[in-house]
């Protein structure tokens, strides 16, 4: 017996270590295959560089491997005038996997042509990527995708140095420059697209990629964008709601027939000045709104938003977003999603103040996650037994001193090259169009950079390029926005 678990210890000793080595990501490694790709009736070729590039510490011991994809035009002769994109999901915590197999990149996942999930799961060929006229890397901070802190470091003390806004934006620009220097990019026109929280990353390292790495961007893409540190609370937070409420009404056909009947883009015009010139400064007045101005705002809220003016009432006008989830089609059954609208929910009972659940967020892991763990192993042969998290632990997040959207304003002002384009989708609940609307006109109080900010809106939510119609729509609006954002030959970035 002893002799057994003598020798039970020392296979223990042996194997675990090695069993546990399967489960760690090899921070500095890379796979690259070929591919072709039919984007818009053209033969594209090109390489997909899967791997781990390093992050260092301050003593230049590796600390963390960030997981890439890379797709390189492979039949381009002169790298110096052809753009790079470096794309980032948002979260916190979520792997760059959605805009990378559903929007930009050169492969798609299996949907319908609304978005919503299908079987066999699987991967197609992307005809509207934008490979055709720029480079991608989609990247993975550190506890999404495959990205992992490295083996032997002390992971709960170098939180602080992955985990929070400011954080996040200063390992990312140093990890872009080593990035840009082994790929030989420096001379190129470099682009920043971020989705979601994304946006508050890129938006930041605009700024910091030009102060700590002397490196200039020709265009920053902010899809859904957050509130970019840009602040709104109290009437403001509570009036801005109201388009978004207003288009999801309309989707589902709970508007008055006079605003029902018009096209959505028709319609929206007319909440979006009633929401400034009228809601907004009502909700100001607070409790010294008079009784009678207090009905009649309750009343056009309760016309635009497809409530009852009597639930908007029991909420002082200050209607919240989990409310409106769970109350729009509280009388058919169903509530209605936070990031996409359109998607629908059956909740355990009608009654409550919130869903139980994100039906949208529950369709896209089931469309998503087979697609990615897929084609990851299977087409770019990237093997590995590390979970790929489509959302990683990256929590407690340090939200403090978020001034992101005022550093890309500093970026533009400082760079006259830099163009920023702003996407969003009509019925997103989390990052509204109407509020991205606000962030845009925020952005540059002064107004003396408008001519280089431009706003694009899509009938579906969050992931807009979900739906065929605003796949094909979006990234058409990206290569026009490149197109248009690269300088003439011997241009001077001058005002």
């Amino acid at each position: 017996m002893r002799k057994f678990l003598a020798l039970a210890i020392l296979l223990a000793i042996i194997v675990l270590p090695a069993a546990a080595q399967l489960r760690a990501i090899n921070p500095d490694s890379a796979v690259t295959t070929k591919h072709q790709v039919n984007i818009k009736g053209q033969r594209v070729p090109y390489t997909a560089t899967t791997g781990t590039q390093p992050v260092w510490g301050e003593d230049g011991k590796t600390i963390a491997g960030l997981f890439y994809t890379y797709y390189e035009r492979s039949d381009v002769k002169d790298r110096a005038v052809r753009p790079l994109v470096i794309s980032f999901n948002g979260g916190p915590g979520s792997a760059s996997v959605w805009m990378h197999i559903a929007y930009t990149g050169p492969r798609l996942l299996q949907i319908d042509d609304e978005g919503y999930p299908i079987q066999p799961y699987g991967i197609r060929e992307n005809p509207e990527s934008i490979l055709d006229i720029a480079d991608i890397v989609f990247v993975n901070p550190v506890n999404t995708g495959y990205s992992r802190m490295a083996e032997g470091v002390d992971k709960d003390k170098l939180k602080e140095k992955f985990f929070g806004v400011n954080a996040d934006v200063k390992y990312l620009a140093e990890w872009i420059n080593t990035f840009v220097s082994r790929k030989g990019r420096w001379a190129s026109p470099k682009y920043l697209i971020g989705e979601s929280y994304g946006t508050t990353r890129v938006s930041g390292l605009a700024l910091e990629l030009q102060n700590s790495q002397w490196m200039y961007l020709n265009g920053v893409i902010l899809v859904s964008p957050t509130e970019l540190g840009i602040k709104r609370e109290g009437p403001v937070e509570a009036a801005l709601r109201l388009p978004y409420f207003a288009a999801t009404a309309w989707y589902h056909n709970k508007l008055p027939q006079d605003l029902q009947q018009k096209d959505l883009t028709d319609m929206l015009p007319e909440v979006e000045a009633f929401t400034v010139n009228e809601l907004l400064p009502a909700i100001a007045k607070g409790g010294f709104l008079e009784e009678a101005e207090r009905k009649a705002i309750a009343g056009k809220m309760a016309r635009y938003a497809g409530i009852s003016e009597q639930s908007i009432q029991q909420h002082n006008l200050d209607v919240p977003l989990n409310f409106f989830w769970k109350e729009l089609l509280r009388d058919q059954g169903y509530t209605v999603g936070r990031l996409d609208s359109r998607y629908k929910g059956i909740d355990r009972q009608d009654a409550g103040e919130r869903p139980d659940f994100n039906a949208e967020l529950t369709a896209w892991l089931h469309a998503f996650t087979p697609a990615i763990n897929m084609y990851l192993r299977d087409e770019l042969k990237y093997k590995t037994d590390v979970k790929y998290n489509m959302f990683g632990p990256v929590r407690p997040w340090d939200n403090s001193n978020d001034r992101t959207g005022e550093n890309l304003r500093q970026a533009m002002a400082q760079n006259p090259y830099l163009h920023v384009m702003i996407q969003s989708g009509y019925y997103d609940g989390a990052c509204d169009y109407f509020n991205a609307k606000y962030s845009m006109w925020q952005l540059d109080p002064s107004g003396r950079l408008k001519d280089r900010l431009s706003y694009k809106a899509y009938r579906s939510g969050h992931m807009m390029y979900l739906r065929k119609e605003d796949l094909v729509k979006g990234n058409e609006d990206i290569r026009a926005f490149i197109r248009a954002s690269l300088p003439k030959k011997g241009q001077p970035a001058m005002y």
